[in-house]
């Protein structure tokens, strides 16, 4: 019993010595609970047959429960939908998930401070441009008799490809955008963790005669890869939630067949076909399978190399 008081008494201690970084980290801890901890009531709505004259708690029931799973399941849209996310994210993950760990290398390697700075704020930079200025970009190269690839065929004499109408090109415009606009930014992090390196060994390297390409292979790569490894499990974790807001503004009916995700899915069925009570199961659905994506593969990554996010 005076063990468990002695312990009491510290725990109390170290609060209180400790209340000013609480104080700091008050405010983002209402805000979370608020904005993501309060609204999860709301996914009962999934199992229910909403109504908006009577409100969350007061509709009734779905009978059986999982009555507008079934109907997702059993809709021509599931097997369109979980192909065309699993596609597109897959194909990002593979093409702009080690592209920022390349762009790092190169920069830690440059020696000159000037030019590494550059290259850095030009890579930066497309990442602060809105997704609707970025798809604006994409229609004025890619727009089919008006875009800049258009005129380059008209001026070779050939029949430009409608390119935007394209359901086949669709994942490439949309994945090579997104490693065009986010790649540079993505590498702060992998920067950060080659920073910590200690210079003694890069020294120690030099020494024994080591070239560029051995420093990065045996000093820079192992010393990134636990950075990297965290960074993927996120990754997987979320192969379900591809953004809405860009794959929205590229679609239209010509790409439409391999285009239609499930955030959009959802946006159509629930706040333009006001099915809200179907389009909550949907999106819970897929919420379910990122979770298990990401106990999966943090589960194979602790066994494999040690490192996990817990």
């Amino acid at each position: 019993m005076n063990h468990v008081k002695s312990n009491l008494k510290t725990k109390i201690k170290r609060l209180s010595e400790n209340r000013g970084l609480y104080f700091l980290i008050l405010p983002s801890l209402i805000l979370l609970i608020v904005f993501y901890y309060r609204p999860m009531y709301g996914v009962i709505i999934a199992f229910k047959d909403y109504k908006l004259s009577a409100g969350i708690l007061d509709s009734p029931w779905s009978d059986p429960w999982y009555k507008y799973f079934l109907k997702f399941f059993s809709s021509y849209q599931f097997q369109t939908t979980i192909k065309n996310t699993l596609v597109i994210t897959i194909y990002s993950l593979l093409v702009s998930f080690p592209i920022p760990i390349l762009l790092a290398l190169i920069i830690n390697q440059m020696r000159a401070t000037r030019y590494k700075k550059i290259f850095q704020t030009i890579t930066y930079m497309p990442h602060f441009i809105s997704v609707v200025v970025v798809v604006g970009m994409i229609n004025l190269i890619f727009s089919s008799g008006t875009g800049l690839v258009s005129q380059l065929f008209q001026m070779m004499g050939m029949d430009a490809p409608n390119i935007l109408g394209s359901a086949k090109a669709f994942k490439h415009l949309y994945v090579w955008s997104e490693v065009w606009q986010h790649a540079g930014w993505d590498t702060i992090i992998y920067l950060a963790a080659l920073s910590s390196i200690d210079p003694s060994l890069y020294e120690a390297a030099s020494i024994d005669g080591a070239s560029s390409m051995q420093k990065i292979r045996f000093i820079d790569i192992p010393m990134i890869i636990p950075t990297a490894i965290t960074l993927l499990i996120l990754r997987c974790g979320g192969l379900m939630s591809l953004g809405f807001e860009k794959v929205y503004l590229m679609q239209n009916n010509l790409n439409l067949l391999s285009s239609e995700v499930i955030s959009t899915y959802v946006y159509k069925i629930g706040l333009l076909g006001s099915q809200f009570s179907y389009s909550s199961a949907v999106n819970l659905f897929s919420t379910l399978i990122n979770l298990v994506l990401l106990l999966m593969v943090n589960k194979i990554s602790k066994r494999m190399s040690d490192t996990s996010i817990w």
